[in-house]
């Protein structure tokens, strides 16, 4: 049965959105088998040409995924993370939608501060700075790659496995350090080649990039951090209340 699709210039986004709508609502479940281009093109009235261009825009932004010889499949759901929450951390969030999480410190270094690192922790330059890389998972997927920076001189003897859990709890109780707010800039990019190893996605996959300034009581700045969230595997909840 046809949907009934008229030809424009947008016809594409139309059927990208009515495929989308049906793996949300569960017509289409997560690893099953989609239906062939002829099919979706008998379905929609369309060309073959349109077809393809929707399919690979929902595979670009993670919805399906491709086997050479086999067709094309419904992506597992992403993993939701609430921005706007302060109660729940990474592990407890993924717990929630049973997924397995898990957080590896692949590198903790003590560098001198560069002029931006001086800048932002109001240092001298070349004084020293926790350097902080970490990858988290869900379900022993890489999820997302952060890079943080701490000034060395409020954490000192930073331990690595405990920093493969949450680190704004480790920062309160270690060092008394209490985190009063966070400003936060998100973007979408493209991952370095290093981190696209680390991520296993190519480099032309899009990605959420996160800069963050922490903040403790007294204002001052304790953490900065760059993460990068893979754009196929990540869902973010912004939830606003109005009085």
């Amino acid at each position: 049965m046809k949907d009934g699709f008229t030809e424009d210039s947008a016809l594409h986004l139309k059927v990208k959105e009515s495929i989308l709508e049906l793996i949300r609502n569960g017509e289409y479940k997560p690893d099953t088998k989609l239906p062939t281009e002829a099919e979706f093109c008998e379905k929609y009235g369309v060309s073959r040409t349109t077809i393809r261009t929707a399919l690979q825009q929902l595979s670009t932004e993670g919805h399906i995924y491709r086997q050479q010889g086999r067709g094309t499949f419904v992506s597992s759901n992403k993993v939701k993370q609430r921005l706007t929450s302060t109660v729940e951390n990474f592990s407890k969030q993924l717990a929630m939608q049973g997924k397995n999480p898990l957080i590896k410190v692949i590198n903790l270094e003590v560098i001198p501060a560069d002029p931006f690192l001086a800048d932002v922790f109001e240092l001298s330059e070349g004084d020293p700075v926790n350097v902080l890389e970490r990858i988290r998972y869900a379900d022993d997927e890489p999820l997302q790659y952060e890079k943080a920076f701490l000034p060395w001189k409020k954490t000192p003897s930073l331990n690595r496995q405990a920093c493969e859990k949450s680190l704004y709890n480790l920062l309160q109780t270690q060092y008394n350090l209490k985190i009063q707010k966070t400003v936060e800039h998100l973007e979408i990019s493209f991952p370095e080649d290093e981190i696209s190893d680390l991520l296993k996605i190519k480099p032309e996959t899009p990605c959420f990039a996160l800069e963050t300034f922490a903040h403790i009581e007294d204002g001052s700045l304790i953490e900065y951090s760059k993460t990068m969230f893979r754009g196929d595997y990540a869902h973010f909840i912004i939830e606003r209340n109005y009085e």
